[in-house]
């Protein structure tokens, strides 16, 4: 854990190894696999799984057997297959059928509804789409003119019988270059339509394997996943390690943070990943004297809080890391040791902080004596990288591509300042600008401090029209901060007392106090649990069955709405 963090570049640099490849050398390991329902899959049984959803999949797509021989990105557009199922051993069949095969799977979300679902099956080209019986429901009277097979089905079951005695993927010819697509990954969507990112096999291999060295993973561990495996965080983290380093991977279908630590137990987990909130619905759940006695060693992710962070490792005995990265690969942020909390790591080689609009580069954060950003207008700016890294574009959306990619530059679409120092510090992502009293504010700086309050569990700051808030007239954007409340904590007592806790806290600048606190049981969030921040814009001071108060200028007091 002491050793020099190695970065993606790093490995990017070394000998490329394939997930194909990857997935072929685990035929003959039989002690170790996939853990669903309480039961083993064996790697050895595993690949024969993949090599039978191969055969299958050509047979429904009209395919011959020598096709992967063929199929290259110069060539015709290998079939999609879209993939709306849950978190078993099923989905990573498909998904290794995907890396040793011409074939390419795209995950459906299954929190997108009618036309949206529709939308993006059409976007991602899919040719077929395998789903379950828990979602088929999803595509009830949908106007899509796409073939769909339940996996549950006898349809299915009869399909991959025919196939049995299918032989293991020959590689020999397979697209697996690390240019090669193996799948289609949706962004969350919490700034516009969710757009298809190109997973290739170099996207999926280069970031597990860094991470199984870095974390020192071997063929003895566990990897515990319980996040969304249409989502890139499962993809691109989980998945990867346990096939590089041969250990097994425990799956959930769906994410309980009251099973979390049971499963752990049961199936010897050693290493977890995470995105968004899921370690702070843990942490809700109730304490107990044992928890740290767990195998567990390291949990990694992003978008962890910092007292999150502090609180699971005690608790549980672990060691927690946060990341930064997206979906996209086009920039990636490693904490290291001596990190500030606050920060996300040091600015790495080659990437910049830059004005979105004029692309120069931005000057370092100034703080005054009590920690205020003093420079925002200028510090804050878009975290750019010199090449596009993992990025290997969008699928169907050219002028995406165009955007992400100007000048030679990777655009992130996130805002960051660096301090004197050379820590970067994450201040939301750019559709996330507030414009208060003719200022530029980042929510993500306010959310640091807004955790700080004893009664707050999670927390999630976004614009609202000013004068929705401020009162007719007033131009620009209004703070607003919707909070869950811990157990016991009284609404009212909380807004009573929100305007003192402000006052206390010297590092917050009186245009980033909140003018609307809504107080609500969830904040919405993507399926990858990230915040959606549109969804409460729309809003505005409207309750919708929320507790919310508003406060007037220069007044500490939040009255009702």
């Amino acid at each position: 854990m002491n050793a020099p963090v190695r970065t993606i570049a790093d490995v990017a640099a070394g000998p490329y190894a394939s997930v194909a490849e990857a997935v072929v050398a685990l035929r003959d390991v039989r002690d170790r696999g996939i853990f669903s329902d309480g039961e083993l899959t064996p790697w050895s049984q595993a690949v024969g799984e993949v090599a039978v959803r191969i055969a299958a999949l050509r047979e429904v797509l009209g395919l011959s057997s020598s096709s992967s021989s063929s199929a290259s990105p110069a060539s015709a557009s290998p079939p999609h297959v879209g993939l709306l199922l849950a978190g078993t051993p099923e989905y990573l069949h498909l998904l290794g059928a995907a890396a040793c095969s011409e074939i390419v799977v795209a995950g459906l979300n299954p929190t997108r509804r009618g036309a949206a679902l529709a939308r993006d099956a059409a976007l991602a080209d899919c040719a077929l789409i395998l789903t379950d019986t828990d979602h088929a429901v999803l595509l009830d009277g949908l106007s899509i003119d796409i073939p769909v097979i339940s996996v549950d089905s006898p349809q299915w079951a009869d399909l991959l019988a025919r196939h049995a005695d299918a032989a293991h993927p020959d590689l020999s010819g397979a697209p697996a270059g690390p240019d090669d697509l193996v799948a289609l990954v949706f962004t969350s969507g919490t700034s516009g339509d969710p757009k298809a990112v190109r997973i290739t096999q170099s996207k999926i291999s280069v970031p597990g394997r860094m991470l199984a060295d870095r974390f020192g993973i071997g063929p003895d561990d566990c990897v515990y996943s319980a996040m969304p495996l249409f989502h890139s965080n499962a993809v691109m983290v989980a998945w990867p390690i346990a096939l590089f380093t041969g250990c097994s991977i425990a799956l959930r279908r769906r994410f309980s943070a009251s099973q979390w630590l049971d499963d752990v137990r049961r199936h010897g987990c050693t290493f977890a990943n995470y995105v968004g909130a899921p370690l702070s619905y843990i942490l809700a759940t109730p304490e107990r004297p044992d928890d740290a006695d767990n195998p567990m060693r390291v949990v990694y992710g992003n978008e962890a809080p910092a007292e999150v962070r502090h609180e699971f490792a005690r608790r549980f005995g672990v060691t927690v890391v946060d990341g930064f990265g997206s979906s996209e690969g086009g920039v990636s942020v490693s904490r290291t040791p001596d990190t500030p909390d606050a920060a996300l790591g040091p600015l790495p080689a080659g990437v910049s902080i830059v004005d979105p609009e004029t692309g120069a580069s931005c000057p370092r954060a100034r703080f005054d004596d009590a920690g205020v950003l003093l420079n925002a207008d200028e510090a804050v700016g878009e975290l750019v990288a010199d090449g596009p890294g993992l990025f290997a574009g969008y699928w169907g959306d050219p002028d995406a591509d165009a955007e992400r990619m100007r000048g030679g530059r990777f655009h992130s679409g996130d805002l960051a300042y660096v301090d004197d120092d050379g820590w970067v510090y994450f201040a939301g992502r750019s559709g996330g600008w507030m414009r208060v009293d003719g200022e530029n504010l980042a929510a993500a700086p306010v959310e640091r401090v807004l955790r700080r309050h004893p009664d707050l569990v999670e927390v999630g700051v976004y614009a609202v029209p000013a004068g929705e808030v401020r009162g007719p007239g007033t131009i620009g954007d209004a703070v607003a901060a919707a909070v869950v409340l811990r157990d016991g904590a009284e609404p009212s007592e909380v807004a009573a007392g929100m305007g003192e806790f402000l006052a206390e806290q010297s590092d917050l600048g009186p245009k980033q106090w909140p003018s609307l606190l809504r107080v609500t049981a969830g904040l919405p969030r993507t399926a990858s649990f990230k915040f959606r921040a549109r969804d409460l814009t729309a809003l505005g001071p409207d309750p919708a069955g929320d507790r919310v108060w508003a406060r007037v200028d220069g007044h500490r007091t939040f009255t009702p709405v």
